[in-house]
C-alpha cells in the first residue's frame, strides 16, 4: 500500500474536520465511474461555496487523474488538484454504492473516494491534508468502519471521533 504517513506540523496542525463539511459527504454516491464520481464530489464542494467554478476544478482534478491514478490501494482513492477557482482548501468524501473499478495500484476496487482541492498557493496545507487522510487510513479498523458506513452522518461521525481521539 502506498499510503504515506505525515504527522501534524506546528505550522499547520491538520484536522480533517477543518476542511470537510458534512454537506460534502456523499453516501452513497450516485455515480459509478471515476469521472462521474469526481464530478459529483466537485459539485458538492461547489454547492457548499468552496469552489467558484466547478467545471474548471473538474478539469484540473481530471487532468491530475489522467497523469496517474489516485487509487492508492486498500480501497481508497485520493483525487486532488489545485486551482484558482478554489476559494479555500476543501474536501469531499464519497462512498460508492458498490466497490468500483478505479485503476488502483493494487488492482482492487475502490470503496471510498476522498477529493481534496485547494488554491494554488496552499501547497503546504494541501500536502498536510493529503497526509492526514493517508495517516488515518493506515488503520485497518478505521478503514473498515468507514467502508461499512451506511450514511453521510455515520461516515462524518467516524472522522470526528478519530480526530478528537488524537
Amino acid at each position: 500500500m502506498l499510503l504515506v504517513a505525515f504527522t501534524k506540523s506546528p505550522e499547520f496542525p491538520m484536522n480533517v474536520l477543518e476542511v470537510l463539511n458534512i454537506d460534502c459527504v456523499k453516501v452513497p454516491l450516485v455515480a459509478h465511474d471515476k469521472r462521474g464520481v469526481i464530478s459529483e464530489l466537485v459539485d458538492a464542494l461547489a454547492a457548499s461555496g468552496a469552489v467558484a467554478d466547478a467545471e474548471a476544478v473538474k478539469q484540473i482534478v481530471w487532468q491530475r487523474e489522467a497523469q496517474r491514478s489516485t487509487g492508492i490501494g486498500e480501497g481508497l482513492a485520493l483525487p486532488h488538484g489545485k486551482s484558482s477557482a478554489v476559494k479555500r482548501i476543501a474536501m469531499a468524501i464519497g462512498k460508492p454504492a458498490q466497490p468500483m473499478e478505479y485503476d488502483s495500484i493494487d488492482k482492487k476496487p475502490v470503496r471510498l473516494i476522498v477529493l481534496l482541492v485547494s488554491p494554488p498557493e496552499a501547497v503546504s496545507e494541501h500536502i498536510q491534508a493529503l497526509g492526514r487522510v493517508s495517516r488515518l487510513m493506515t488503520n485497518p479498523d478505521f478503514r473498515e468502519k468507514l467502508y461499512s458506513a451506511l450514511s453521510a452522518d455515520a461516515l462524518y461521525s467516524l472522522f470526528r471521533k478519530a480526530e478528537t481521539a488524537e
